[in-house]
């Protein structure tokens, strides 16, 4: 099966509408929001085309396709408007055989690892940029930001594809990949 992972949407409806366009096209059983999906937060610049509201309408409309978790930059007025779950500080997947700790990334990170046994992914945002690595005998995993990208990368979000997992840019571009 094929899983979309997406972080970091910081409100901006731009970056929403092309990464659910991609999700349509992709195939996907469930997109997995890992957090920030409406406030850009203080330390940011306004994203292209900030409307949340715009951003609410959409992600609601695809509600029964979607899991997510808490970002910093989420709380309890944003649940008030999404018809999906959004205040876990982490989810746990079982997705193709491989057991997956979901969570923003601000509480658990590459420095911080949640208890995970060998074999096991981490996957997070957080920090707008792109990873698929070991660290040992567990697997970082991170999407980069779909509209908040750094250090010069492109918008990305990332898909599981049975054990391959691969972050993308939105022109279709591959940007880093990993054979979990």
């Amino acid at each position: 099966m094929k899983y979309m992972f997406a972080s970091d949407i910081h409100g901006s409806a731009f970056y929403c509408r092309r990464m659910l366009e991609t999700f349509e096209e992709s195939g996907a059983e469930k997109l997995i929001l890992l957090g920030d999906i409406l406030y850009h937060g203080p330390r940011n610049n306004l994203p292209r085309d900030y409307e949340p509201k715009q951003v609410i309408a959409m992600l609601n409309a695809c509600r029964d396709r979607i899991y997510a978790v808490r970002g910093n930059c989420d709380s309890e007025v944003d649940q008030m408007v999404l018809e999906f779950p959004i205040m876990a500080d982490y989810a746990l997947f079982v997705l193709n055989g491989k057991t997956i700790y979901a969570t923003h990334g601000h509480v658990f990170n590459e420095n911080c690892l949640p208890p995970m046994q060998a074999g096991e992914a981490l996957i997070y945002g957080h920090i707008h940029l792109p990873v698929a690595r070991t660290m040992g005998d567990k697997f970082l995993l991170n999407p980069g930001s779909v509209s908040l990208p750094k250090d010069g990368n492109p918008p990305s979000y990332a898909m599981l594809d049975g054990d391959m997992f691969t972050v993308y840019d939105f022109d279709g571009g591959k940007i880093k990949e990993l054979r979990l």
